[in-house]
């Protein structure tokens, strides 16, 4: 009898099923590759984001798909010829075909994710997918063999789908090149797809959006950018009949932020109003929840400013899945998927009485904390000019963009230093980086408002200050320094309105003068 796997096939194509269903952004992607590649393999970064460019950093990748075209013809005839296999070696025969079905289809998926990028919609009918099918009958529904865990077809088209998209948005999403950039990455993708993928195809795809994502960080981390790459990541149905997907991904994404919000508009965005409920509501309001399709995602940016009555329907939602229109009895359903971002300190904010406990545990089934940039660049400092770049290109076009890096990299060096905090992480990055193509240098709030603080230590030393001046003084004084309402709050351990209330103008304009 005809052997199914030789001995030096077998690591081989086991690799090459790893590689199909894996997490790419974690380091055993690389070993994988270089176990399938053998001597063709290229040395590659392990770590692989927008800093880098798919195709040329990583060659590996064609040789790969290649690799998997030569291989599955030679061991399909193999099985059809009644060759034995143990249930392991089936199960790697098949994820090397779920790798070739997959590398097909890369020139199939490719416009789907240009339409949805211009935002339009990849709800018509998909033309590859005949061609899948045919492809998948052929080499996984083999006579007289029974592979473990096959998934019908119009599935398995969507879950690639799904993954392409996963890729897209988080390598291209998520920037830098350190290990704590590189660590996020791999933690979105697992709040994707979970960390065995194996059991989400066969049983949790539909079942995530009962998960809550909770991204904790500090602001300016990015944190909407990783809701993003979740929330336009999830799993959407493939509709074999009229071979086009259920929903848009680009129309599945809402984001709702809390602190722009007073609570009456944010209880209408959310849970839609009925007509007369309150003042300016004219007609009847369908909110975000009840709007948002079971492959849909809500994302509530800030969610440690709710009050505490919009706690509580928040809760409901997370427990029953049902909510009510303001002003309305009746239950509605919400079907989607609940994204929440905070830089506060949640269980600091229930211990002091403004979180709810309860609603707290709802959220974190599946947490994700982004790094700072000091972080990032304490990890990796070649990192910096590389952000630098990114942000460059993407302000002034790729023709200036590394003049404009230049600029930047030589004042960050001259003017701020390599010990720089940056505290305002890569959203002051960004305003570095204008700030140095507007006028050709960029002066940090907390350097703006030393005179400032000067001053202030100076009353403090006098004893010339009433309690409520020195609140003020030292509220306006720390806004000066961080340029953020929230941060502000966070360092002082008050509410972001409390810190608002309590800014002097007048005061705030000679700091900034200082």
């Amino acid at each position: 009898m005809v052997e199914f796997l030789s001995d030096s096939e077998r690591p081989v194509v086991r690799a090459l099923a790893e590689l199909a269903t894996g997490n790419p952004f974690l380091p055993e992607r690389v070993e994988h590759e270089r176990v399938a590649l053998g001597d063709a393999f290229t040395p590659v970064s392990r770590v692989w984001h927008e800093g880098t460019d798919i195709e040329a950093a990583n060659p590996n990748v064609e040789r790969l798909g290649v690799l998997a075209e030569h291989l599955a013809p030679q061991l399909r005839g193999r099985l059809a010829g009644g060759a034995r296999a143990s249930a392991d070696d089936l199960r790697a025969y098949r994820g090397l075909i779920f790798y070739l079905l997959y590398y097909r289809c890369l020139g199939v998926f490719g416009p789907l994710l240009a339409s949805d990028a211009r935002g339009g919609s990849s709800t018509g009918r998909v033309a590859g997918y005949a061609r899948f099918r045919d492809d998948f009958k052929h080499f996984l529904h083999i006579p007289d063999v029974r592979l473990p865990g096959l998934v019908e077809p119009p599935h398995l088209f969507a879950w690639g789908y799904q993954i392409r998209r996963a890729f897209e948005g988080t390598f291209r999403g998520i920037q830098g090149g350190s290990l704590p950039a590189a660590q996020l990455r791999a933690a979105v993708w697992q709040s994707i797809f979970t960390h065995d993928s194996e059991r989400y195809a066969r049983a949790l795809y539909s079942r995530m959006g009962d998960v809550t994502t909770l991204i904790l960080g500090e602001s300016g981390t990015g944190k909407e950018l990783v809701a993003r790459a979740v929330g336009l990541a999830r799993y959407i149905p493939f509709r074999e009949k009229s071979a086009s997907f259920e929903a848009s991904p680009a129309e599945s994404f809402h984001a709702v932020n809390v602190s722009a919000l007073s609570a009456t508009l944010i209880e209408s965005e959310l849970f839609g109003h009925r007509r007369g409920s309150f003042t300016g509501a004219l007609q009847d309001r369908e909110g975000w929840l009840e709007s948002c399709s079971s492959p849909g995602s809500v994302f509530l940016d800030e969610i440690g400013e709710l009050e505490a009555p919009i706690q509580v329907k928040l809760l409901r939602v997370l427990q029953a899945r049902c909510f009510q229109r303001v002003g309305e009895t009746q239950d509605r359903t919400f079907a989607g998927k609940l994204i929440a971002a905070t830089n506060r300190d949640l269980p600091r904010e229930i211990a002091d009485g403004r979180f709810r406990e309860d609603l707290y545990y709802r959220l974190c089934a599946d947490v994700i904390c982004t790094p700072t940039l000091r972080e990032q660049i304490a990890d990796s400092p070649e990192q910096l000019p590389g952000l630098i770049s990114l942000l460059a290109r993407r302000i002034v076009g790729e023709e200036d963009g590394p003049a404009l890096t230049r600029e930047v990299v030589r004042f960050v060096e001259k003017s701020l230093g390599p010990g720089y905090a940056w505290p305002g992480n890569v959203r002051e990055l960004e305003q570095c980086v204008r700030n140095v193509l507007i006028r050709g240098e960029y002066t940090p709030p907390g350097m703006r408002a030393r005179g400032g603080g000067d001053a202030l230590s100076a009353a403090i030393q006098e004893g010339s200050l009433s309690a409520d001046d020195l609140l003020r003084h030292y509220c306006t004084h720390v806004y000066a320094l961080t340029g953020s309402y929230e941060e502000a709050a966070r360092r002082l351990g008050l509410d972001w309105r409390t810190v608002k209330a309590k800014i002097d103008a007048e005061l705030l304009a000679s700091l900034k003068r200082a």
